[in-house]
């Protein structure tokens, strides 16, 4: 051992303290995945959650955000939409929705997936996966998806792991049948029947009041729940996370389970069991939400109108560790404290 490496641990003491990057304090936590539905402590460091706990000291964390008043959940899972070159900004609407995780669906043939991954996948902070547009050439799609297991995790298209249509002729149990409450979805008992999962995928022609309200009534809950953004479902139907979660919420799911069907259930479909969760020594992925109470309004595909009485609303995104979206301030001194705003770059 060298001389540098012996005085360095003579002055580490033995069991010392970790000095935490950040601490959510007493937030409470819905974590569907390791069953956590109570108050807990998250501290954050070095982009990991190192401890999920009750009671862990702030004096431990340079940072701490006081979370009393709101939920926690592991950062959300977008299994649908329109994020490629020409599509909506990754960025700009994923993170001020407590989105870390977005999924393409089909936006690119194999032949343009260079150019995806350069523009969108790199030169995104939030983490970008895809299912490649199969439509043309499904053998290249799949020996695309096959050469690039990190961002490709399935096919778009009839027939492939994810598919928009009329019809479930091709799809096998574990395929994804997203805009399932559009007017054009096949049965969905049927396709339950065979295995197949449902995706909400509300985007601008696949949520319609008129049928999902009945859908749910049968039973017939979505297996996960997605934006199916595009730039014209942003518009009028307002179809972010937050709301299309909060439109399920209207129609009667619980917040669990809505929570359940934005984290570890498209972690499962889209089999990256590292997502979707929150795990002592994984990602630090989190998302802190406001369940806000009054009077409300919702759109649909066809800008029908469902009134409620909450929303939710993201007020802190954190991905990697980083604080990407902070709405009320949650994590920042206020000004008259900052002194020279020493942190700010």
């Amino acid at each position: 051992m060298t001389r540098a490496a012996w005085c360095f641990l003579a002055i580490l003491p033995l069991g010392a303290q970790e000095v935490y990057d950040l601490l959510l304090k007493n937030g409470h936590v819905i974590d569907p995945k390791n069953k956590r539905n109570e108050r807990f402590d998250i501290a954050i460091a070095k982009g990991q959650v190192r401890k999920v706990a009750k009671g862990i000291p702030a004096a431990h964390a340079r940072r701490v955000v006081d979370a009393s008043d709101y939920y926690v959940t592991p950062g959300l899972i977008d299994l649908s939409g329109h994020f490629g070159v020409d599509g909506v900004n990754v960025d700009h609407n994923a993170l001020r929705s407590g989105v870390t995780t977005v999924v393409d669906s089909g936006s690119f043939p194999p032949k343009d997936f260079d150019q995806f991954q350069k523009r969108v996948i790199s030169d995104s902070k939030t983490r970008v996966l895809a299912f490649v547009d199969g439509r043309g050439d499904a053998g290249a799609a799949a020996a695309l998806a096959a050469k690039h297991p990190d961002s490709i995790v399935g096919v778009w298209g009839a027939g492939g792991t994810l598919a928009a249509s009329d019809s479930l002729a091709g799809l096998r149990a574990g395929d994804i049948l997203t805009r399932v409450y559009g007017l054009k979805a096949p049965p969905l008992t049927e396709a339950r029947r065979k295995g197949v999962l449902l995706d909400a995928g509300h985007g601008d022609a696949g949520f319609w009041f008129r049928v999902a309200a009945p859908a749910l009534r049968q039973g017939l809950l979505p297996d996960t729940i997605s934006t199916g953004m595009d730039k014209r479902s942003l518009l009028l139907p307002r179809a972010t996370m937050t709301n299309v979660m909060s439109k399920f919420l209207a129609l009667g799911l619980t917040l669990e389970q809505v929570i359940e069907r934005t984290t570890s259930a498209p972690a499962r479909a889209i089999r990256r069991p590292a997502l979707g969760s929150i795990e002592e020594g994984g990602a630090a992925d989190l998302a802190v939400f406001e369940l806000r109470k009054g009077p409300v309004a919702f759109l649909d595909s066809g800008h029908g109108k469902l009134t409620a009485d909450r929303e939710l609303r993201c007020v802190l995104t954190i991905r990697d560790g980083a604080v990407l979206w902070d709405s009320e301030g949650l994590s920042l001194t206020h000004w008259k404290d900052a002194g020279p705003y020493s942190n700010f770059k």
